[in-house]
Parts: C-alpha cells; sequence; structure tokens
C-alpha cells in the first residue's frame, strides 16, 4: 500500500507551500491536485510582508520579489480625477525587509513553487481526485482516482485539505462552512494599456457606480483591472464580456486599452469553517475561509496556515512534540481568519455600498480624510502593519507565554538589524531557537549548549529598545518565527520548564520519520 506522512489534497499556493516547508524538513508528502496543469491565469496578486519574511526561510523571497513587481504608492480617484495618493515607500522602512506591497501573480507564484518543490525531488501528482477517506485512529485510508481512471487505496499518518472553496476534504469531514455570498459579481481583466493610471502604482475608483481597481504587474504597460458589477448584468455572469465593462476604466480612469489577454468573472463569498482540525483531518486556505479580495489577504492567509501547520506535523512526525500541539493549529488561526473575514467585509461594504450617503462618504468625504489621516506617521504605520500582517500574533494561544519589553510571547519577532547584523538571518535554521539582545547569561549559555538550542546574543543598542526587546532578556522563538516565550531574567529555567509544560523537546530538529508501517 502507498505510504506517506502527509497527504496534501491541492496543489495551489497553499498546498504547495505546505509540501514545499514539510519536504525541506524531512517529510514524506503526497501532493495531489485534480487538474491536468498548473493554472495559467489567476486571482490572488499581493505578497504581503509577512509572507516574504516567512518565504525567506525557504530561500524564496529574493527570488519572488526579483520576478513581481514592488508598488510604491496607491491612488485614490473620483470622477476622472486623482483625488489622493499614499505613498508606501517609507511607512515600512525599519518595520520589516520588505518594506512594500509586492505583486506576483498567483500563476507564475504556483510555477516557482513547484520549480522549488521537485528541486527537492517531490512533485504534484496531476488528474489525482480524493474520492473519499476515512480515519482509521492511527491513519488514515484515502481512496483516490489517478490519472488512469484507476483507483487505490494508500495511507497516510494526516490529510490536509488545501483544495479550495469546494473542498472535497470539507465535505467528507462534514465541516460546517457559514457565512455567505457577495451580491456583486467579480471581474478580472489583465490588460496591455497606456494611460495615467498605468504608471507602476495601484489604483482605485471611488465613484458611485461599481467598484474597481487597478493593479500593476511586472512589465511596461502591463495590468490588471479588478471590479464588480452590480446591476441586472449581475444576473447572467455568464454573458458578461470585457466590452460590458470596459467603459467603466476607460472613462474613470483613463485606461487605454491596447490588448486584452485574459477576462473572467467570478462570485466572492464570505465564511469560515466551523472547524479546522477534525481528527487527522486539516482545513486550510480557502478550504477553510474565503472572503472578499479587499486588502490582498485571503492567499497570504493560506501560506501562514501552511507554515504554521507545517512545523507542528513535523514535530509530531519526529516525536518531538505530543499529538495535542496539533490543537494549537486551529486555536492560532481561527480567530485570525474570522477576524479578517469580519474586516474585508468592512473595507469591501464601504467600496460598493449604495445610496446618496454612501456616494457622498466615498466621492467627497474619503479623498479628503485619508491623505489627512495618512499624513499622520503612526496612522500609516498601523496601516501598513495590519495589511502587511506584521500585526498578527497569537498572544492568547496555547504555545504563548510570557513578556520582555514589548514584546510578548506571540508575538512576530521584531526585525531588527544593527551593524549589518540582521536578526533575521538565524529563522533559516527552521527549529527551536534562542534570542537574547544585550548579554546571555553563562548559565543560559551552557544550558542551550547542554540541549542544543542554538543562541544567537545580539548586540544592546538604541535600536533593539526601539524595536521593543528588553536588554538581557531571552525569547524563546519557534520554528516559524513567532516568539513564544519571552522571559526578562533570562533564566535557562523559564526555557526548561517551557518544554516540560508542553512535552516538547526544544533541542530535537525537526524531521520527518518513517511512514506508518514503513
Amino acid at each position: 500500500m502507498n505510504r506517506s506522512d502527509v497527504m496534501i489534497v491541492g496543489a495551489g499556493p497553499t498546498g504547495l507551500a505546505l509540501a514545499l516547508w514539510l519536504t525541506k524538513l524531512g517529510v514524506k508528502v503526497r501532493l495531489l491536485d485534480k487538474t491536468a496543469e498548473p493554472g495559467t491565469t489567476s486571482r490572488a496578486l499581493a505578497i504581503q510582508a509577512r509572507t516574504l519574511e516567512l518565504y525567506r526561510q525557504l530561500d524564496l523571497a529574493d527570488e519572488i520579489v526579483k520576478r513581481g513587481h514592488k508598488t510604491p504608492a496607491v491612488n485614490l480617484w473620483v470622477k476622472g480625477k486623482k483625488a489622493a495618493r499614499a505613498p508606501f515607500e517609507k511607512v515600512g522602512l525599519g518595520l520589516t525587509p520588505y518594506p512594500f506591497l509586492h505583486i506576483f501573480p498567483q500563476d507564475e507564484h504556483e510555477r516557482l513553487l513547484i520549480e522549488r518543490l521537485e528541486q527537492l525531488g517531490a512533485s504534484v501528482e496531476r488528474n489525482a481526485e480524493l474520492m473519499d477517506f476515512e480515519d482509521r485512529g492511527g491513519a488514515i485510508a484515502a481512496r483516490i482516482r489517478g490519472a488512469d481512471g484507476q483507483e487505490e487505496v494508500c495511507e497516510a499518518a494526516y490529510i490536509a485539505g488545501c483544495d479550495g472553496a469546494r473542498s472535497r476534504v470539507r465535505e467528507i469531514i462534514g465541516a460546517g462552512f457559514p457565512g455567505g455570498t457577495y451580491r456583486q459579481i467579480f471581474y478580472v481583466a489583465d490588460v496591455d494599456a497606456q494611460g495615467p493610471a498605468i504608471d507602476g502604482e495601484l489604483h482605485v475608483d471611488l465613484d458611485e457606480a461599481d467598484f474597481l481597481a487597478v493593479f500593476p504587474l511586472a512589465g511596461e504597460g502591463r495590468a490588471r483591472l479588478i471590479g464588480t458589477v452590480r446591476d441586472e448584468r449581475a444576473d447572467h455572469p455568464e454573458t458578461l464580456k470585457f466590452e460590458d465593462v470596459s467603459d467603466r476604466a476607460i472613462q474613470n480612469l483613463k485606461v487605454q486599452v491596447r490588448r486584452l489577454n485574459w477576462f473572467s468573472t467570478y462570485h466572492v463569498h464570505h465564511r469560515v469553517a466551523e472547524h479546522f482540525r477534525y481528527g487527522r483531518a486539516f482545513l486550510l486556505g480557502d478550504a477553510a475561509h474565503i472572503h472578499s479580495p479587499a486588502g490582498g489577504q485571503g492567499m497570504n492567509t493560506g501560506i501562514g496556515d501552511a507554515i504554521n501547520l507545517a512545523w507542528k506535523l513535523s514535530s509530531v512526525l519526529s516525536a518531538i512534540a505530543p499529538d495535542s500541539l496539533l490543537d494549537s493549529y486551529e486555536a492560532e488561526r481561527i480567530g485570525f481568519a474570522r477576524r479578517l473575514v469580519a474586516t474585508t467585509d468592512r473595507a469591501f461594504g464601504f467600496a460598493t455600498a449604495e445610496g446618496p450617503l454612501a456616494d457622498v462618504i466615498r466621492t467627497r468625504v474619503a479623498p479628503l480624510l485619508i491623505p489627512a489621516i495618512a499624513s499622520f506617521e503612526s496612522a500609516r504605520e498601523y496601516l501598513f502593519r495590519t495589511v502587511a500582517q506584521l500585526t498578527l500574533n497569537y498572544r492568547n494561544g496555547p504555545l504563548s507565554t510570557g513578556k520582555a519589553g514589548g514584546v510578548c510571547g506571540g508575538d512576530r519577532l521584531p526585525w531588527s538589524p544593527s551593524d549589518n547584523l540582521d536578526n533575521y538571518a538565524s529563522l533559516t535554521d527552521m527549529r527551536w531557537q534562542v534570542h537574547v539582545y544585550g548579554a546571555a547569561s553563562a548559565q543560559l549559555t551552557a544550558w542551550c549548549a547542554e540541549q542544543d538550542i542554538p543562541l544567537h546574543a545580539f548586540g544592546w543598542g538604541p535600536e533593539r529598545e526601539a524595536a521593543g526587546f528588553a536588554r538581557d532578556a531571552l525569547y524563546l522563538l519557534r520554528p516559524d518565527a513567532y516568539v513564544a516565550l519571552a522571559d526578562s531574567t533570562g533564566s535557562p529555567e523559564a526555557l526548561a520548564r517551557y518544554g516540560v509544560e508542553r512535552g516538547l523537546k526544544l533541542g530535537c530538529r525537526l524531521a520527518g520519520r518513517p511512514p506508518a508501517g514503513g
């Protein structure tokens, strides 16, 4: 019988990121997708700074930045004129190695992940469809239909549903998926064009009619139009053509389309699964949560799911953590998904609300108010941190404890480079490690050496304090670069207690184990 450690259903960005991280850690994965080939079109574009930080651990960030497009500003248009410009360039400086909004289309993103996965000796199994599976306690048994139409039964220790909004994994386990559907029809058009809105920046139209945004793509004159239709045309989306919506872009944003490369329409839902874990089955990405594309959060959130779950699966499979560690996946991710759906709902509701009052707020008040708010550095920084997912934390999660300075257990490790020494450089190790900003005590140094836990000490200075660190405190970092424990005493006893209380062998490397029965 074909056996693997983790069966991954769905080879979009979420499934590929999960497969890549697990494979790099030595876990045997089987990655299935029922399509014959990778997608050649896509709706997801934005890669946020936090995703790039996590991708840096996989040596992916530099290549994505090289292939994509840095977006320096967002522009708001009203009645055919540019009403406001909010720059990104300086807002994120000092907060992250990636202080910008990055555009890298999903189809190109997937091809890069597949390329890296194949370099590690793994691949996507195409035309392979999950028919059914059952949890047998010690493993799951899945029935798969292959490209030849034949069915086989195979085993895996765990199964991960990364198979999108119509998830077969979610259907089989009977997970509730409460929420609703936006009444508007969304359309996407990839174009070669010219005009003032084709300048490498992001442009959003705030007029009374439908929502419309122009996203820059890498390459001269390339752009993606994303808009909505909400009148009688929305009743028959299958008949919509680009000609039915192009006037809006031409008139309001002065986009002169030279060539249409791709056009598609779709409905958008807002839903969150009732649970993200069911025994040995997990839901990730669109299989677990879907929402408005406002803010470019969807794909990034799915990748965050994958990285959160990957190191935990590897830990349990390596017998360096108990199975209960996997419960923390839902505990940490479901609350964020629910907040994200609520937030994107509000943003999308503002952009598409109907009625005279909504029109006045959007076309007269917002162009004045948004630049005024953006003139305050603290407001700009807060907006950037939120959209870039730098504020995402697990402070109330079961793996988070303590506080030292302004950094709490559960926080993203603040980025604080100094003297050409980047405190993120050690994170490529993808294991538990300890950071000290200042001087590590002899007791802590000896204990970490004895337990084989990497200890990295960084010199103290005003930039460390500004980042929120406490001098000589210890910060225990998880393999996904979030702070697990912050302890101002710098005592090794705090580390020992943390590991014992959670049944974690902090000094062991993450690695897969032989598959069930192997």
